[in-house]
């Protein structure tokens, strides 16, 4: 049987590479919304299916209603505004700050759900921070203009507040109701919510083709239903604080990639970061 380790790893590159794609949507000007929508009616399909074609015991109405709303609310209001802030500020500096939401995760778990951590994960712990701390400095070299880093900085924020709600009510859901349900439940409402306030920028062209779009959001769409599938299972198995904190840490996929295929800046602080990363996941698994 698979660890909760092993998910997570699993999670951590499968979701590193769905959040290179909010890149690539910020890169060719993609309309967030219609990318947001059709990527959460993809993983909505998905799970639909795999809860109609494995067993399962009928599940409580009220902690998967109330847990899912809580989720797909939050996620979409969080992805909305990281593609958005993509526009302003370089994923090597939005991919790590949003993760600052880490921190928050991380005191919910060793208040509320009474977690503890072993010698090596709390340096794990640490160093996970100090890759935050360290890529978090370069943003006010990154901006264009002191109203891009406003403007960028302000998506974070609300990056940072919604992606925690996300976390601590996937692990309510991991072990209070049946997680296809509430994938299927979650990511339907999502659709909803992005497909009714989604609206064309005054940037986008209003002829672009929607084949991009549907391609480019189901793409997203496959990954994130793997990736956050075994999310679900590492948090059903393990504790959340070690799990958000390797899973935390998909960003450097996404920053290999954009250096790789966009040519994004490296600097002694990124290529730290990478290598922190690395001794961030070894010192988890403790």
């Amino acid at each position: 049987m698979i660890s909760w380790y092993g998910y997570s790893l699993t999670a951590l590159l499968l979701l590193g590479a769905q959040r290179f794609l909010y890149k690539v949507a910020a890169h060719h000007g993609f309309a967030s919304g219609r990318v947001t929508t059709v990527f959460m009616a993809t993983v909505t399909l998905l799970s639909c299916g795999l809860y109609l074609f494995q067993p399962h015991a009928q599940p409580s109405l009220y902690p998967l209603v109330t847990l899912s709303l809580a989720n797909s609310l939050s996620f979409t209001l969080s992805t909305r505004a990281n593609i958005e802030a993509l526009r302003h500020l370089s994923a090597g500096i939005i991919f790590p700050l949003t993760r600052l939401s880490l921190a928050c995760v991380v005191v919910v778990s060793l208040i509320w759900f009474d977690e503890t951590l072993t010698t090596g994960q709390w340096l794990g712990m640490i160093l996970a921070f100090s890759v935050i701390y360290l890529l978090s400095q370069e943003a006010r070299f990154d901006a264009a203009s002191p109203q891009a880093l406003r403007r960028g900085l302000s998506l974070v924020l609300v990056c940072i507040l919604c992606g925690t709600v996300a976390s601590v009510s996937s692990k309510l859901a991991a072990v209070s109701t049946d997680k296809a349900a509430f994938m299927a439940l979650s990511y339907l409402v999502g659709t909803l919510f992005s497909g009714l306030t989604s609206r064309v920028k005054k940037d986008t062209p209003h002829r672009q083709s929607w084949w991009p779009t549907v391609a480019l959001g189901g793409a997203m769409g496959v990954l994130n239903f793997l990736g956050f599938y075994a999310f679900l299972n590492a948090l059903e198995r393990g504790p959340l604080s070690a799990i958000i904190l390797i899973t935390g840490m998909h960003f450097i996929i996404a920053m290999v990639l954009s250096v790789l295929i966009y040519r994004e800046a490296v600097t002694w602080r990124r290529v730290a970061a990478m290598v922190l990363t690395v001794g961030t996941v070894v010192l988890l698994k403790a």
